[in-house]
């Protein structure tokens, strides 16, 4: 089993710094749109991070996240796959923001990001070049950061039968549901969740604990989705279903061997394809793809892909969901599949740049990596893909050296990028926004505070999660972004900053109540909803900002009386839905079986 990352580094990065001077950009195909705005001015001197990332991030490996689909979220999330890093991008100034909320949200105690980004010089932007229909510039803002990453190596094996879907074979993995009315087994017998609940307070709708005897090292989830009336939850060897409304199982989809990859979407349909391990133990590979509908839990068509050799054959998969196609990617492979019936729509391209991971949604963001003939210099490209045939609609070439770190949104299109430094606190980061037609839109500048994107998600080596993060939400004009938490007091508290993606710098600026932490969840009804973590002797809530700023405004208090179990989710992950909010551990272990049993993996609130 993989082991659990290490803690995060304490702090969040520093100003964005400088990006060296660009390339000359390559002709377009066809001359795309012109960038609506210009470059921004240079970049002010970067702020050094409060403190240097406990675990190094890997040119590929970033841990997962989930992440995108809105109203998913991770709260604290484990380091992220990064070293500090110069913005990437052609234009030349560092962006400040976290990642967009996905359908999964962060992993705990996750490495955050520097102040605010300044503009930087010109010329020195790691996003160069002209736009074009095939080759496109994309500007954007640039930022520095700093993180690490955890690899989990893995094996050959050979493919097992599909999954079939059943209430009652195989390791039940929901464990019983306190619905909320002393009935459960979820706390002790005759203790009502709600039974403390004070007027106002919203109501407890049940809480769910595991029942399933894990491996030594715990077991990571994935999710959760929610589709229509169901809230779907992946976890070991197995995918269960639970009633949004009072958290029963409705279905559950033992696995053969334990899963292993999730995109952060879900198909309009309801179907989603997971990644499944080919056999038991450390040496199992990543390559079995099962589809399942969330309606009913059943298991649809199954694929095993080819295996990579030499270096590829270390590169676990990632997964997207873009309209009717998935896609899978690792280092030097990619191929994209019908939702519906499993047919292969594309596969990896010939050429020099191969896609090795995919950011999906509305629109479908590959990032690719190109042979330079040079093991010191690095060369990455971003496109948006034909979700149909793989085909580039536009591409943007990166400065060398820069890597496509995170895509926070896919339409707007944002972009994190980074660029590794020769120690863990000298890389740098940027964020960018393009336009539709991939060309440079703005790059995020002007604030002083630091930032504490949320990124992470299961592990993968040599692969990227492109999304799963929390802590920043975009709408068509803004980008709404968490900063680092303030320990300077008494406690720890935060703001929201939102940045204007038409010109790059700071609209406004929302600091949270006294003594809490706020975290950007998804846009709701025209206004950003947060989630307002829970305290020791507070309980949660959600509360909404207008998109003019002010002060967050409650709209759902959670009760005190069960705040300890609210604030003990570890990797919290949120989802927003119908009216419920569902909290969610992102990895479950204990020191024993006892206690492992005991451990609480899903609780959900509402009015």
């Amino acid at each position: 089993m993989t082991q659990p990352p290490s803690n995060p580094p304490q702090g969040g990065f520093g100003a964005p710094q400088d990006v060296p001077p660009g390339q000359p950009p390559q002709p377009p195909a066809q001359p795309p749109q012109a960038p609506a705005q210009p470059p921004m001015p240079p970049a002010q001197p970067p702020q050094a991070p409060s403190a240097p990332p406990t675990a190094p991030q890997a040119g590929y490996g970033y841990p997962q996240q989930p992440p995108t689909q809105a109203g998913y979220g991770y709260p604290q999330q484990q380091p992220g796959p990064y070293a500090q890093q110069p913005g990437p991008y052609g234009q030349q100034q560092p962006g400040p923001y976290g990642q967009q909320p996905g359908p999964y949200g962060g992993y705990p105690t996750q490495p955050q990001y520097p102040g605010a980004p300044a503009p930087a010089p010109s010329g020195n932007n790691p996003f160069k070049g002209k736009p074009g229909v095939i080759v496109a510039a994309a500007a954007a803002a640039l930022l520095v950061i700093g993180g690490g990453t955890w690899f989990a190596l893995s094996g050959d094996g050979k493919d097992e039968p599909v999954a079939k879907p059943s209430n009652s074979s195989g390791p039940k993995p929901t464990g019983s549901v306190d619905q909320g009315d002393g009935s459960g087994d979820g706390r002790e017998a005759g203790d009502d969740l709600n039974a403390g609940r004070k007027p106002g307070e919203a109501k407890v709708n049940w809480l769910v604990k595991n029942t399933v005897d894990l491996p030594r090292n715990g077991a990571e989830a994935y999710g959760p989705w929610v589709f229509g009336d169901t809230v779907v939850k992946g976890m070991y060897k197995s995918l269960v279903g639970y009633g949004l409304a009072d958290g029963k199982e409705k279905w559950s989809l033992p696995l053969p061997f334990e899963m292993c990859a999730a995109p952060s979407q879900v198909s309009s349909t309801g179907q989603i394809v997971i990644g499944v391990n080919d056999k038991a133990g450390d040496r199992a590979d990543c390559v079995v793809l099962q589809q399942v509908d969330l309606k009913t839990g059943k298991a649809g068509w199954k694929k095993t892909l080819e295996k990579g050799t030499g270096f590829s054959s270390l590169s676990d998969i990632t997964l997207a969901i873009s309209g009717n196609t998935v896609t899978a990617a690792g280092t030097n492979n990619a191929w994209g599949f019908s939702l519906a019936d499993g047919r292969q729509l594309f596969k990896t391209p010939t050429g020099n740049c191969k896609p090795y991971a995919y950011a999906g949604g509305s629109k479908l963001i590959g990032a690719y990596s190109c042979r330079t003939g040079d093991y010191n210099k690095k060369q990455e490209q971003l496109s948006e893909v034909d979700p149909t045939t793989g085909k580039p609609k536009w591409t943007y070439k990166l400065k060398p050296n820069w890597e496509v770190d995170k895509v926070y949104s896919v339409d707007p299109l944002i972009v994190s990028a980074r660029q590794e430094g020769e120690t863990r606190d000298t890389g740098k980061w940027a964020v960018q926004a393009f336009h539709p037609n991939g060309t440079p839109r703005s790059l995020l500048t002007g604030s002083t505070d630091k930032f504490a994107p949320r990124c992470g998600g299961n592990y993968v080596i040599f692969g990227k999660h492109l999304q799963g993060c929390v802590g920043v939400v975009a709408d068509a004009n803004t980008l709404y972004m968490s900063t680092e938490d303030d320990t300077s007091g008494l406690a720890r508290t935060n703001a929201v900053v939102a940045f204007d993606l038409n010109t790059g710098k700071p609209k406004w600026r929302a600091a949270a109540p006294a003594e809490r932490i706020v975290t950007p969840l998804q846009m709701q009804g025209g206004n950003v909803l947060l989630y307002m973590e829970a305290k020791y002797d507070k309980g949660g809530a959600l509360a909404t900002l207008a998109p003019t700023g002010g002060s967050p405004k409650v709209v759902q208090q959670h009760p005190a009386s069960t705040s300890e179990i609210e604030n003990d989710f570890y990797n919290a992950r949120y989802v927003y839905a119908n009216g419920t909010f569902v909290i969610a551990s992102g990895r479950v272990s204990a020191p024993n079986d006892a206690e492992e049993k005991e451990t609480k993996t899903m609780m959900a609130f509402s009015k």
